[in-house]
């Protein structure tokens, strides 16, 4: 219950400090540097991610594996609807 009370306090006395360390410039030049540091390590890790995501699926969609149930089944579905359409057009 008292965790509850306090915690407007708190988040008041976070803003105010926060508020009092962004007068100076130099801190807020500090500060916008760290961001944009911690914002440029993010975006490398993500692209990085992602990078190695789509080398998989590249690999995997130049070579199928037969053994791969759902990558046997999105083909032949696939398969199956050139077929039915043909059918169709043709009817």
């Amino acid at each position: 219950m008292a965790i509850k009370r306090l915690t407007p306090y708190v988040m008041l006395g976070i803003g105010i400090a926060g508020v009092t360390y962004l007068v100076k410039e130099e801190n807020r030049n500090k500060t916008f540097n760290t961001v944009q540091q911690m914002k440029e390590t993010v975006q490398k890790w993500f692209n990085r991610q992602n990078s190695e995501i789509q080398k998989k699926l590249l690999d995997k969609a130049g070579h199928p594996n037969p053994f791969d149930h759902g990558d046997a089944e999105m083909v032949s579905e696939g398969a199956m609807y050139a077929v039915e359409y043909y059918n169709k057009e043709e009817q």
